[in-house]
């Protein structure tokens, strides 16, 4: 069973997707009705940018649904109240990471989008231990050797963590639920990630093509654009958030008629990535 597909590039340019996997491990065991747990899926991320690596970007992606283990988490986001023994390694402090946790989206999902709990049972250390072992890791590892060599070759390198979301955030997949998205959000960490020029770049090109393009909220980025980010040494990360009304059927997953315009535009934005050192900015 494949679970991650790194395709190497020759460019700056880095793009994964950690959430598009469609491919549900059979010891998942969950109890959820699938069809609401699938919403949990970055759906058709994958396919939006699968022209990419012809453009020269390196391109990393998961087969293995967020739901069954979210590698856009740390290790130590566990809830540790899933298990049915004691967690032997670090669990995570800081009230902000808590607040993702209590929600029910910490490394190993509890509940969908709505609340409704994934399992009814307890899962073992084991079985934990394993989804990090041949998921957390390996994706992670392919992340960095991206970038690690989009960097060497070129003396920078542009990483943008691509994501989809929901039209209204629904009650348990943010701190903002009920609000009204955008059609694009680009998150840097409050300008943590990648310089503030870079981001902007980014929402002007989105702006220019007529889209309503919001920074920093409600997703300013999480653990794959902080871990591999360093500014300061010309390693930029950024998190783009899609709407899916502008492409698909949020009910059905069908791919609406918008799909193809959406596509050309993610081109030329990549393209101009392609074109863009940030130390010029």
């Amino acid at each position: 069973m494949q679970l991650i597909t790194y395709l190497p590039g020759n460019s700056a340019l880095v793009l994964d997707s950690p959430h598009s996997g469609v491919v549900y491990p059979p010891d998942f065991l969950y109890t959820c009705e699938t069809s609401i747990l699938r919403k949990a899926e970055d759906t058709h991320v994958e396919k939006l940018y699968d022209f990419a690596p012809g453009l020269g970007a390196h391109w990393i992606e998961a087969h293995f649904p967020r739901s069954y283990l979210d590698a856009n988490r740390n290790t130590t986001e566990l809830d540790v109240s899933l298990l049915d023994e004691p967690w032997p390694d670090p669990v995570a402090i800081d009230p902000v990471v808590l607040s993702k946790v209590r929600l029910g989206k910490g490394l190993i999902w509890r509940t969908t989008d709505d609340g409704l709990p994934i399992y009814q049972r307890s899962l073992s250390v084991e079985e934990v231990m394993h989804r990090i072992e041949h998921c957390w890791k390996p994706y992670h590892a392919a992340v960095a050797e991206a970038i690690d060599a989009a960097h060497a070759g070129h003396g920078y390198s542009l990483h943008v963590n691509c994501h989809s979301m929901p039209a209204i955030a629904s009650s348990h997949a943010t701190n903002f639920p009920g609000e009204k998205h955008a059609d694009f959000v680009v998150g840097d960490r409050d300008g943590s990630t990648a310089i503030p020029a870079l981001s902007q770049r980014v929402c002007a090109h989105l702006t220019a093509l007529g889209y309503r393009v919001a920074y920093n909220h409600p997703y300013k980025g999480v653990e794959l654009v902080r871990r591999y980010s360093d500014p300061a040494s010309q390693r930029h990360s950024i998190q783009l958030e899609i709407n899916r009304k502008l492409y698909m059927n949020e009910e059905t997953l069908e791919l609406t008629a918008g799909f193809d315009t959406l596509k050309t535009h993610l081109r030329s934005l990549v393209e101009m990535l392609l074109k863009t050192d940030p130390r010029q900015l």
